[in-house]
C-alpha cells in the first residue's frame, strides 16, 4: 500500500463535471446528480429533493448503504458546512439551469 500526503492544503473546493438526471417526481425526489470534487473525487447517486422547509428550494441526500440488519451507513457526505454548501449550490444551480432550459423548449 502506498500512502501519499498532499503538501499543499486545499483552500477551496472545485465542483466540476456535474451531471443531472431528472426523474418523475415522487415524494419530493426530482433528480439524481453526480459530480467531481477537486478533480480527485467522484461522487454519484446524490438525490435532489424539494425542500419541505422552503417551497422554492432543494436539498441533497447523499448515498448510503443499508445493511441486512437494517443499519444505515453513510457512504459519502460533506463533513463541514462550507463543503456542503459548495456542493449543494453547484448541483442545485445545474439542476435549475437544466429545468429552465427544458421549460423554454416546451
Amino acid at each position: 500500500m502506498k500512502i501519499v500526503f498532499l503538501k499543499e492544503k486545499m483552500n477551496e473546493l472545485v465542483i466540476s463535471e456535474i451531471q443531472i438526471i431528472p426523474v418523475k417526481p415522487k415524494d419530493g425526489l426530482v433528480a439524481f446528480a453526480s459530480c467531481v470534487v477537486n478533480n480527485s473525487l467522484y461522487i454519484g447517486n446524490i438525490a435532489i429533493y424539494t425542500s419541505p422547509n422552503n417551497l422554492e428550494g432543494y436539498r441533497l441526500v447523499y448515498p448510503l448503504k443499508v445493511l441486512p440488519n437494517g443499519k444505515e451507513i453513510n457512504c459519502v457526505h460533506p463533513i463541514n458546512k462550507d463543503a456542503g454548501e459548495a456542493i449543494a449550490n453547484s448541483i442545485i444551480r445545474s439542476y435549475e439551469d437544466l429545468i429552465s432550459k427544458r421549460e423554454v423548449k416546451k
